[in-house]
Parts: structure tokens; sequence; C-alpha cells
């Protein structure tokens, strides 16, 4: 029989943690008996409710396998033939989802640079600037991810800004919202805050990244984009047949506010880790710890032997900087001992 022991601990992603044990009941609660297919159960009836308390009664939610399936449905649902998608150069759907966008949809992603993951109004308007002229693919969406694949954490009234210059100009805003629990745990406030009511149109929800097995949404927030989501779904291959056992994550997620607790719990994690490190000679943050990711700089001989302890991912070798990721299930004591060995390792190699 196979398990976790074999395996060092993980600091390389939360993907990697297991599952909470109040969605693995909620799986195994709704194991008894039969119950229709392809979402006509009460148990995705009951996710859709929950995902419209959560955002609002204009939200519409579809269950999905991954991020980039929901992430591909989604901009479908913007697209024209002829259109292209803004978004950071460091973007999840720019760097790791294998050309998905581009392949499935046949659309341009545009990157954008940028320092720490986000963009703003400054860093698109130019790129506005072929509207209109049939040589270039036309700006239509920007993507955008909250929170971004360096860790950092938009506010609402970064959001609301951007999604204002954007609606003025006839384009709709994107979000990627794989750690969007983490950027709400740790801003105060609500996820409606960072999403409905700041004028983001289309939302992929992460659930795995945040204690679920595998589940993620998609969260149309404009109805008027809904109409043809039941249809690209299917064709993105995201329609589960027992979607049952999908819907039910996400709606635990959202009951009680477990999102919540397990994504402050990982955010506290990564702090907990940064603040044990920050003060070594020759280690450097090279962002600020907003989610439940932190980004080092470190000797180099220091993070192969760290390495042979311990999974985390080198994020820029140039400059010797290393991603680790927190979850909701990482213990202080996990932390503590991580943060032991770091000191130890990296002293000998300063």
């Amino acid at each position: 029989m196979l398990t976790t022991t074999f395996f060092p601990k993980s600091f390389a992603s939360d993907n990697h943690a297991g599952v909470h044990p109040a969605i693995l009941a909620a799986i195994a609660e709704a194991n008894a008996g039969d119950a229709p297919a392809y979402g006509a159960d009460p148990w995705t009836k009951a996710m859709e409710d929950a995902f419209r308390a959560e955002f609002g009664d204009q939200a519409t939610a579809y269950a999905m396998f991954n991020g980039t399936g929901a992430n591909v449905v989604g901009l479908g649902l913007m697209l024209r033939p002829y259109d292209s998608v803004l978004c950071p150069a460091t973007a999840h759907i720019n760097t790791h989802e294998g050309g998905a966008a581009e392949r499935v949809l046949g659309a341009k992603l545009v990157p954008c640079p940028t320092d720490d993951g986000k963009i703003a109004v400054d860093g698109i308007r130019d790129h506005l600037s072929v509207i209109g002229n049939t040589q270039y693919a036309q700006p239509r969406v920007v993507s955008i991810s909250q929170v971004t694949e360096c860790g950092t954490a938009y506010t609402a009234a970064e959001i609301a800004e951007l999604a204002e210059f954007l609606h003025s100009r006839g384009l709709f805003l994107h979000m990627d919202g794989a750690r969007l629990a983490n950027a709400a745990a740790e801003l105060g406030c609500s996820m409606r805050a960072l999403t409905t009511d700041a004028g983001v149109d289309v939302l992929s929800f992460g659930g795995t990244k945040n204690g679920a097995m595998g589940a993620e949404a998609l969260v149309i927030l404009r109805p008027e984009l809904d109409p043809p989501a039941l249809f690209l779904r299917k064709q993105g291959m995201q329609l589960a047949s027992k979607m049952r056992f999908v819907s039910v994550q996400l709606t635990a997620l959202l009951t009680d506010g477990l999102w919540r607790e397990n994504a402050a719990h990982a955010n506290a994690m990564a702090h907990r880790l940064a603040d044990g490190v920050s003060d070594l000679p020759g280690v450097s943050l090279r962002w600020p710890v907003q989610s439940n990711a932190v980004f080092p700089a470190l000797p180099e001989k220091a993070i192969t032997e760290l390495q042979q302890r311990y999974l985390f991912h080198m994020w820029d070798a140039n400059e010797n900087v290393v991603r680790w990721v927190t979850s909701f299930d990482t213990t202080p004591e996990e932390v503590d001992t991580f943060v032991s060995d770091i000191r130890t390792v990296v002293s000998a190699h300063s």
C-alpha cells in the first residue's frame, strides 16, 4: 500500500497537499445511492446557490475539473475569432498552461511586462492603440491572476480601476482566481469585493489549491456572457458525468467559511516561514508575502542541499530565487523545522 510517507515534506505547491476532512466527508455523503448525471442533481444545485450567495444573485457557476479548463472556457465566452488577450508576462495562462488558450481558442495572448505579477492601466494602455487596425489581433480581454504568480495580491481598488478603464473601452476583465481565497483572506475582505463589486466579468475559481480533491469553477459575473457557457464547457471537455462529486467539494468550501479558514491558515504559515528566515544574511525576499507563497533568494549551494531534504521549486535560476508554498494542512511545527534547517544550511554557505 502506497502512503505519502515516501515523500519528504513539500513546500513546492499547495497542489501537493491532501484533501480537507470536511470535503472528504462531503464527497462520502454524496456517494449514497444514485443521482442524475451531468449536473442534474441536488448537489450541483446547492453548489450554484452557494456561489450566488458568495458572489451575488447574478453569478452563475459551472463546476470544472481544473483551472486550465476553466480559464479556456471562460475566455472563450468573451472572444471573437480575431481577438487577443492581454495578460501579465508571468500569467499562468501564458506560462504554465501549455498554450491551451491559443491552441483551443485560436486566440493570441499578448504578455505585458510586470515587476510583481500585477498589471495596471498604464501597463496596457499602449496595447489598445491597435484597436480598429485590421493588421492586428484586437484586444478584447485582459486577464489577471489573483493572487499573482509572484504571490502578490491586487486590492479591490486596483481591480476596480482596471475594470472601469476596460469597460469604458468595450473590453472585458477575466480573473484567474486559483488563489482568490488567499487574497481575500490576506486583505480581510469578501471574495465578492475582489470580483463582482470590483467589476470582474468572468472568474475562474480555485478549489483544489485550497483543500479540495479536484474542483474548480467557472463563475460568470456578467449575465449576458452566460448563454454559450453550457456548450463551451462540453466542447472544452469539462462536463463531468458524475458532477455531484465535483460540485459537493465546492459547496463544502463555501459553507461556514471553510474557504477562508483554509486560506488564512496557509497564509499565516507563509508569513511564519518568511519571518523565520528574513533576517538571515544571504537571504532576501523578492516580493512581499501577501498570500501563501514566499520567494526568497538563497545561496546556490544552500538551495541544492535543502532540496535534498524538502520539495520546493527553483523560480529564477539566474538570481537563485526559489518558491516556497504553504497549504491548509501545513503545521507550525513543520514550518519551524524547515526554518531551523534553512538557517543551519544557509549559515554554512554564507
